[in-house]
C-alpha cells in the first residue's frame, strides 16, 4: 500500500523538476527570426541573439550572447569590414552566407555554424548536440574534431607544436621560474590554426575574460573554446596557405611597426647592472673583446628605491651623460618600467597620478593598493584614455635621460600574492569593467601607452619590450617569454614558445638566452648563445645572485664561439632587417615553425622534429640540447644545403647527424636568396660598400624583397626607403634584380653575387658577358678575419662561384 502512495509522489517531483542538463547548462536553442542586412545577418534565438558578419572574403565573424548584443568594441581588432561580394540566402532549415572564398551554413533547428570551401569540403563545424551553450556565466562553443586534425599556435603556450590532446587557459600570470610545461604564462593570444585533410583555418576568440581551449583533452569528440564571462565572439579565417591566415589575422589585429635597426643587434642584460661604473665596464669589455653589440638593459636597480620615473643618483649621478657616452660607443639603453606607482606622499609620480585621478579603484572610490617592488602601490588605469595620456607624458622622463628603449614588466598585473580582487574597477574606455574582464588586456594597454608616449617623446623609433599582452600586442611591442630557467628543456621549450608566437602574429619575440634563473652549464650556455643568434630578439639575461652570463664569463673557448655567432648575426642583418620588413607587411614571422611552409607534411609534427624552424625565408635551424651527441633532422620537400660547407641533402628524408657543441645545425633551402654585409661591431657603424647576395640553386622559383632604410627615423613612412625584389628563376636560368623603389639611397655601391650549387662557368649580366670567378669561401671566415682573437670554430670551406657588379638602379638580369 505504501508503495502505491510513494510512487505518484516521486513521479510528481520528477515531472516538476527540470532535467539535470537543462538546469545546469543552457543550450542556445532554435532560430526564431532572421534579419539580413547587407553582409550581416542578425538572428534571434530561443535563448540568445546572434550576429554573423562578413569582414573579408576569407574572414567571417560570429557573435552570440544571451542578452542584446552590446555596441561593438575591441582592444585587439583594428580591421574594419570590407565591402565584398556576399550572397546571403535562407530557407526553413538554414541560412547560407557565401563569399568567393568560403561558405558558412547556419542551421536553424538548433542554431549551429559550419564552414565549407567553395567546393563543399567541410573546414570546421559545430559538434552536433553541443553547439554553443552556457554553464553559469561561462560560454563555450564546441567544434567537431576532424579526423587527424592538428592544432597549432595559441600564442605563448608551452607543450608540443601540435596542441591536439591538450587543454589551455588564458589568464595572464606572473610565473617566476615557470616549469617547461606550465600553463598559463604571461600573455593571452586566443588565436589558433586548425589543420586537416589538406585544409587549414584560423580561429580567433576575441574575449578578454579568462578563456579556455580544449583540443581533445580528456575527450575524443570535440575541440572547444570558451570564456568565463562576456559574449561568444570569434573570427573564422580560411585560406589555402597558413601564411595567408597569419596575414588575415594580423590584418584584423594590426601589423607590427618597423623596429629600429639597433634592436635587432645583440643585447646585454642582467638583473641588475649597477652602478654606472659597472654599466660602463660591461660596455667597454664588449668593445675590447670585439663582441658586436647594440644594447644594454637596466633592471629595477637603476631607480631610487624602485620608484618609477626616478634615477638612483648615487648609482647613476648623470644618466643623460652616461647614455650619451654609450651612444657614442654604438650602444643604446633600454630601461625597465613596472606599472606600480609607490604610495608616498610628496613623491612626484604618485602625486601627479593622484591629482589626475588615473588609478584603478574599488567600488567605493578608493584606489586599489597592492604590493610590488617599491612597497604598497597604486596602479594607472591604462584602459582609461586619461590614464594612457598621463603615462604618455611621463615617458618624457626617459627621453630626457637619453633612453632608447622601454621594457614593460610586471604588467599581468603582477602583485605579491597574485590575487588582485575581482571587484577592482576599470574604465575600459568608458564601457566600465571589473578585474575579471580587464585583467588580460591591462598589459596590452600599458604597452600601447608606452609606445605612443615614446613615439611622441623620443626623437627616433623606440624599442618596446613587454612581458604581458593580449592579441594585437604586435602593434606596439616585442615580447619575451619571461623568467625562464637555465635548463636544457627550457631552451627547447623556448624555441617552441617563439615559434608559437610567430604563428600567432607576434614576429618580434625572444627568450632570456642562457636562462634567467639558475646557472647554465658551459655546454648549455654555448648552445643557447648559438641559438640566440637565430631568434628575432637576441638578449642575454640572468637573475640577481647568479653566475655572470656575459660571453666572456665561461672561458675563452666559449667566448670565441659566442663571438662567432654574434658576428654571423651582424653579417646577416640585411637578410634579417628585410625579414622584419616582411613582417610589417604580411605578418609573416621571422622565426617560422615548419607548420607554415610545410603544413600538410605529417612528419613536421613528430616530436623528434617539432623544434625545427625556419629563420626568415631561407634558413632552417635544427635545435638540440647541448648534451646530445647525435641528432635526427628532418628535411622537408626540396633541396637543402649545409650552411657551413654546401653539402646537399634531398628533401623528404631524415638524417642522423653527429652534433658538435661548436656548431649549431643550420641548413639553406634550395632557391634561397640571402643578402649579407661585412662585419660591424654595432649597427651605428656602416658596413663596406659591397652587398653580398648568396643564391642557392634549386628547382623552384623564389623571390626575396631586399629592404633598406636609415634604420632609425620615421622617414620610411614617407617613402624614405630602398626596396628591391631579387628573383631566382631556374626555368629561365635567370636571376634578376628589379628596379628599386623608394627615395632612400642605398649605402651599397656594389653587389657581390655568390652562387651555390650552380654549374655555369660563364654569365651574362644585362648583355655584358662576364667570366665567373671560383673562390674558397666560408660563412664565418669573414668574421674571423676581422677579429684578431680568431674563432674557436672555423667552418669547412666550400667552393662557390661569384662575380661583382655595380649596384645599378635599373633592372639587372643575369643569365647563367
Amino acid at each position: 500500500m505504501k508503495f502505491y502512495l510513494i510512487k505518484p509522489l516521486l513521479l510528481s517531483l520528477m515531472l516538476s523538476a527540470p532535467a539535470y542538463g537543462q538546469s545546469t547548462v543552457q543550450q542556445i536553442g532554435n532560430v526564431s527570426t532572421v534579419n539580413i542586412n547587407g553582409q550581416q545577418v542578425n538572428i534571434k534565438l530561443d535563448n540568445a541573439e546572434a550576429q554573423v558578419s562578413v569582414y573579408t572574403p576569407s574572414v567571417i565573424r560570429v557573435r552570440i550572447d544571451r542578452k542584446k548584443l552590446a555596441d561593438d568594441f575591441s582592444y585587439a581588432v583594428t580591421g574594419r569590414p570590407l565591402v565584398v561580394k556576399t550572397t546571403i540566402t535562407q530557407d526553413d532549415n538554414q541560412i547560407t552566407v557565401v563569399t568567393d572564398s568560403v561558405r558558412a551554413v547556419i542551421q536553424k533547428k538548433p542554431f549551429s555554424v559550419a564552414f565549407y570551401t567553395p567546393e563543399g569540403k567541410v573546414i570546421s563545424e559545430d559538434e552536433k548536440g553541443l553547439h554553443t551553450s552556457w554553464a553559469g556565466e561561462a560560454v563555450t562553443t564546441y567544434k567537431k574534431m576532424q579526423e587527424w586534425e592538428h592544432f597549432v599556435g595559441l600564442g605563448e603556450k608551452t607543450g608540443p607544436l601540435d596542441r591536439k590532446g591538450s587543454g589551455y587557459t588564458n589568464w595572464n600570470s606572473d610565473v617566476f621560474g615557470y616549469a617547461a610545461t606550465q600553463d598559463p604564462l604571461y600573455s593571452t593570444i586566443p588565436f589558433y590554426i586548425g589543420i586537416h585533410h589538406g585544409l587549414n583555418y584560423g580561429l580567433f576568440l576575441d574575449n578578454t575574460y579568462q578563456t579556455d581551449f580544449n583540443f581533445g583533452a580528456s575527450n575524443n569528440r570535440f575541440s572547444s573554446f570558451g570564456a568565463r564571462g562576456g559574449e561568444m565572439n570569434y573570427y573564422f579565417i580560411y585560406h589555402k596557405k597558413v601564411a595567408d591566415i597569419i596575414n588575415s589575422y594580423t590584418w584584423l589585429t594590426g601589423k607590427m611597426p618597423l623596429p629600429p635597426l639597433w634592436s635587432l643587434g645583440y643585447q646585454q642584460n642582467r638583473y641588475s647592472y649597477y652602478p654606472e661604473a659597472e654599466v660602463m665596464r660591461v660596455a667597454r669589455t664588449l668593445r675590447e673583446k670585439r663582441i658586436p653589440a647594440d644594447g644594454i638593459t637596466l633592471d629595477i636597480h637603476y631607480m631610487e628605491a624602485y620608484k618609477l620615473f626616478t634615477w638612483n643618483k648615487d648609482r647613476f649621478p648623470d644618466p643623460l651623460k652616461m647614455n650619451t657616452e654609450l651612444n657614442k660607443m654604438g650602444l643604446r639603453t633600454t630601461v625597465i618600467v613596472d606599472p606600480g606607482i609607490k604610495v608616498e606622499k610628496g613623491a612626484g609620480a604618485y602625486e601627479r597620478g593622484k591629482n589626475d585621478g588615473i588609478y584603478i579603484k574599488y567600488p567605493d572610490g578608493q584606489p586599489y593598493t597592492g604590493q610590488v617592488w617599491p612597497g604598497w602601490c597604486n596602479f594607472p588605469d591604462f584602459t582609461d584614455p586619461k590614464g594612457r595620456a598621463w603615462w604618455r607624458k611621463e615617458v618624457k622622463f626617459f627621453a630626457q635621460s637619453g633612453v632608447s628603449g622601454i621594457w614593460n614588466d610586471m604588467n599581468e598585473i603582477a602583485t605579491w600574492g597574485q590575487k588582485m580582487p575581482d571587484n577592482v574597477l576599470f574604465d575600459y574606455d568608458g564601457k566600465k569593467a571589473n578585474h575579471l574582464q580587464a585583467h588580460n588586456v591591462y598589459g596590452l594597454q600599458m604597452i600601447r601607452a608606452s609606445y605612443e608616449g615614446a613615439r611622441e617623446q623620443f626623437k627616433e623609433r623606440p624599442f618596446l619590450l613587454t612581458r604581458s599582452g593580449y592579441a594585437g600586442l604586435q602593434r606596439y611591442s616585442a615580447l619575451w617569454t619571461g623568467d625562464n630557467r637555465s635548463e636544457e628543456d627550457h631552451m627547447m621549450a623556448g624555441v617552441r614558445l617563439l615559434n608559437s608566437l610567430g604563428l600567432s602574429g607576434v614576429a618580434f619575440s625572444g627568450m632570456d638566452v642562457g636562462g634567467f634563473t639558475g646557472n647554465p652549464t658551459v655546454g648549455l650556455y654555448t648552445r643557447w648563445m648559438e641559438l640566440g643568434a637565430f631568434t628575432p630578439y637576441f638578449r642575454n639575461h640572468t637573475q640577481l645572485n647568479s653566475k655572470s652570463s656575459e660571453p666572456w664569463s665561461y672561458g675563452e673557448d666559449v667566448l670565441d664561439i659566442a663571438r662567432n655567432y654574434i658576428s654571423l648575426r651582424y653579417q646577416l642583418l640585411p637578410y634579417l632587417y628585410s625579414s622584419f620588413y616582411e613582417a610589417t607587411q604580411t605578418g609573416m614571422p621571422v622565426m617560422r615553425s615548419l607548420a607554415i611552409n610545410y603544413t600538410h607534411d605529417p612528419r613536421i609534427f613528430d616530436w623528434q622534429f617539432q623544434n625545427q624552424y625556419e629563420f626568415g625565408n631561407g634558413l632552417m635551424v635544427a635545435p638540440f640540447e647541448s648534451t646530445k651527441e647525435f641528432g635526427k633532422i628532418y628535411f622537408p620537400a626540396g633541396k637543402w644545403y649545409d650552411f657551413y660547407n654546401d653539402a646537399t641533402q634531398a628533401g623528404g628524408e631524415d638524417k642522423i647527424v653527429q652534433l658538435n657543441i661548436n656548431k649549431l645545425p643550420v641548413y639553406v633551402r634550395g632557391g634561397s636568396i640571402i643578402p649579407v654585409q661585412s662585419l660591424v661591431q654595432t649597427t651605428s657603424q656602416l658596413p663596406t660598400d659591397t652587398l653580398t647576395v648568396h643564391i642557392y640553386h634549386g628547382n623552384s622559383a623564389n623571390s626575396f624583397v631586399y629592404y633598406e632604410d636609415d634604420g632609425k627615423s620615421y622617414d620610411h613612412e614617407k617613402g624614405g626607403f630602398y626596396k628591391r625584389e631579387i628573383s631566382f628563376l631556374p626555368a629561365k636560368n635567370q636571376i634578376s634584380f628589379g628596379k628599386p623603389e623608394g627615395k632612400y639611397k642605398t649605402h651599397f655601391k656594389f653587389i657581390k653575387l655568390v652562387l651555390h650549387g650552380f654549374d655555369a662557368n660563364n654569365i651574362n649580366v644585362s648583355g655584358r658577358a662576364s667570366a665567373l670567378t671560383s673562390s674558397e669561401y666560408g660563412w664565418l671566415t669573414a668574421a674571423a678575419s676581422t677579429d684578431p682573437t680568431g674563432g674557436a670554430y672555423q667552418p669547412e670551406k666550400c667552393r662557390v662561384k661569384y662575380l661583382v657588379f655595380n649596384n645599378e638602379p635599373n633592372l639587372i638580369n643575369i643569365n647563367y
